[in-house]
């Protein structure tokens, strides 16, 4: 076991890498708690909050500031960034990567974009959008797509000369290759790009939201934590944030598995190897998640529904919550119905 723990790029089973994750966020709390602790810490507490003050900072936010509201606003403005950057992204990046009349007439000046400092060009985004929603998610799209554009034609360079010389020997036209080849192992690849780009758009949606009114997260560090100079506020929504991202990557990481199976099968098979056969629990997981799954749909169908007959309440409440980004919510979740719904009857 102990060479396990040192061999280069090893593997573990699962249930020694569950047990180290949860020895090394006790670590973490455990120092803090050391750092913070006596009435003569070793760590200033204007500056590094006791552990139990961020926790009671967090009730006085649901309390006092409406939480829930704020962190689905800014669910919101980073989902509605996200799928403005890749419905951009994506289309302008096989352009480039693919069209050498594009890639030779805007390479470079895109490529240079991802040098702006994007803090600095919030005054022009104001200008252009104003205050409200708009400028929020045209300033997260944005700081997104600079970076996933070129990626997006890196991803283009790194398909396997083996494949497109297959289908050129097929007699494939050029809608056949890039259907066939360049789509499928570009976007197979870009999941996982798309995956990482997340942690950014958290880091801008910060700046965004510290702008104008219209809440969220960042307004709330700012407005209430750093005005204030409540830091245990600041640490409990960065914990927030953190423990958001976190979600949000593991879902990521759940569907790059669910439509691109073929990424994990070799490493799937290995770890079956050192686990020798699925446990009962990893059973009871995946089917108690698959019941939350159904649960959390219907309580939306529930929501929606109100959102036009009022049958619960006259609060319409997705409306209230997610404010002007509602609509990419109810694309999400629409999509995920009918996604599962698909799945349903194609087993039958």
């Amino acid at each position: 076991m102990i060479k396990k723990l040192f061999a280069l790029r090893g593997d573990l089973d699962r249930k020694t890498t569950t047990l180290l994750e949860i020895a090394g966020i006790g670590l973490l709390l455990l120092i803090w708690y050391v750092l913070t602790l006596g009435e003569s810490p070793i760590a200033n507490t204007g500056v590094l909050p006791k552990p139990v003050d961020v926790l009671v900072s967090i009730g006085e936010l649901f309390r006092e500031n409406e939480l829930l509201k704020n962190i689905c606003r800014s669910i919101g403005y980073n989902i509605s960034g996200y799928v403005e950057a890749i419905l951009i992204a994506i289309p302008l990046g096989f352009l480039l990567g693919l069209i050498p009349l594009v890639r030779g007439l805007f390479r470079q000046p895109i490529d240079a974009l991802r040098y702006v400092p994007l803090p600095a060009a919030i005054g022009l985004f104001i200008s252009l959008f104003g205050l409200g929603t708009e400028l929020k998610v045209h300033f997260l799209a944005f700081g997104i797509i600079i970076y996933l554009v070129p990626v997006v034609v890196q991803r283009i360079n790194e398909v396997d000369e083996v494949y497109l010389k297959t289908v050129y020997t097929l007699g494939a036209n050029w809608w056949n290759t890039l259907s066939s080849v360049y789509i499928p192992s570009v976007v197979s690849r870009l999941s996982d790009d798309i995956r990482v780009l997340t942690a950014i758009s958290w880091t801008y949606i910060i700046i965004a939201e510290s702008i104008g009114s219209r809440g969220g997260l960042g307004a709330l560090i700012w407005r209430i934590g750093q005005r204030q100079g409540r830091m245990d506020i600041v640490y409990g929504l960065l914990l927030i944030i953190i423990i958001i991202g976190i979600l949000q990557d593991k879902l990521f990481l759940n569907l790059d598995k669910e439509f691109f199976p073929h990424k994990y099968s070799a490493k799937s098979s290995h770890i079956k190897t050192l686990d020798r056969k699925e446990s009962v629990l990893s059973m009871m997981t995946k089917f108690a998640v698959e019941i939350f799954i159904w649960i959390f749909l219907a309580v939306y169908c529930t929501l929606l529904i109100n959102e036009f007959t009022g049958i619960i309440s006259n609060q319409k409440f997705l409306q209230y919550l997610f404010g002007d980004t509602a609509w990419v919510i109810h694309l999400l979740m629409l999509t995920t119905i009918g996604y599962k719904l698909f799945k349903v009857f194609k087993k039958k």
